[in-house]
């Protein structure tokens, strides 16, 4: 196979779209000839590509057309956001819960990540109340790509008082998300397995594999060639949601992962299209019943209103 060839010229300038639905990387790999799909994406997370000349960093980022599209290669790498203090939903001395963005880890993934929403929240607690940078508990878990509520513990106590909520299935998880087609109600319950067959997480029917996930799902708006749905969770196994949505053949929409067996028309998303609306549990401490929720952010809301005029 003939390698392709590297652009021989420095690519900085602006590419107007003129295209729908396409992806930030999808876009200017099409752009720039001879730009790999790893040039492009390193030209995003360096912070050398604006939109509309905003500076944008995720390569997901689904573009408008008429938007006008930016490369810099002499852009300065921008700092590491700051997570806003209104982020921070509820805190006192057992619990901070916290709305967690999009494109952020809830821990870091490896030791080469330096930035993680745990990280982020120290930072403003340490701002807010200038106390130690003592570690947060971790309850549970959000992917990257999934913006919205969850719980971190501040001490060891609140930490499992928490823990065993979630394994008594008696903590209040909601979530909405954009699932590919026509999605019918019901719940889904499987076996979840690290590995399927093809190195992806999936279901199994053997009953001495895997761990027991349950999802309830209701249909809340039928969209063009998509559903708006809510997502119960009674189990919180990694990327239940989006597994189960997909066994279902209604994969969320910017699933790059699960997606890829879909047989009807592909929606594009920057992201996957999940977001934690709802959280409650008891307060490990007071014993108080705590409950939150939170709005989709704009992306979502933004691509919602698409889907409704088409």
């Amino acid at each position: 196979m003939t390698a392709k060839p590297k652009p021989t010229r420095d690519p900085s300038g602006s590419y107007p779209v003129d295209q729908p639905g396409l992806a930030l990387d999808r876009f200017l790999r099409g752009s720039l000839p001879g730009a790999s799909w790893a040039d492009v994406r390193r030209y995003i997370e360096r912070g050398k590509v604006s939109v509309d000349s905003v500076l944008v960093v995720d390569a997901r980022r689904v573009l408008d057309p008429g938007s006008v599209v930016t490369l810099t290669l002499s852009a300065p790498r921008p700092r590491a956001e700051v997570l806003g203090a209104d982020a921070l939903v509820y805190v006192d001395g057992a619990i901070v819960v916290v709305e967690k963005p999009s494109g952020l880890s809830t821990v870091p993934f490896d030791e080469s990540e330096r930035d993680s929403l745990d990280v982020r929240v120290r930072d403003v607690l340490f701002r807010l109340h200038r106390g130690p940078r003592a570690p947060l508990g971790v309850v549970q878990r959000l992917d990257k790509e999934t913006s919205g509520l969850l719980v971190f513990a501040r001490t060891t106590a609140a930490k499992k008082h928490l823990q065993q909520q979630l394994r008594a299935h008696s903590v209040h998880r909601r979530y909405l998300a954009l699932a590919h087609g026509s999605v019918s109600s019901t719940c889904v319950r499987s076996r979840l397995v690290k590995n399927r067959g093809d190195g992806r997480r999936g279901s199994t029917e053997r009953a001495d594999l895997g761990r027991l996930s349950v999802t309830h799902v209701r249909a809340l708006e039928v969209l063009a060639g998509a559903t708006l749905v809510e997502c119960r969770l009674e189990t919180g196994r990694t990327h239940q949601i989006r597994i189960h949505l997909s066994e279902l053949g209604h994969p969320l929409l910017g699933d790059r992962v699960y997606g890829h067996g879909y047989q009807g028309a592909r929606l594009d998303a920057a992201r996957v299209m999940l977001h934690a609306a709802e959280l409650g549990f008891v307060h490990p401490t007071t014993g108080r019943s705590m409950s939150f929720r939170s709005e989709p952010p704009v992306d979502f809301r933004r691509l919602l209103e698409r889907l409704r005029s088409r």
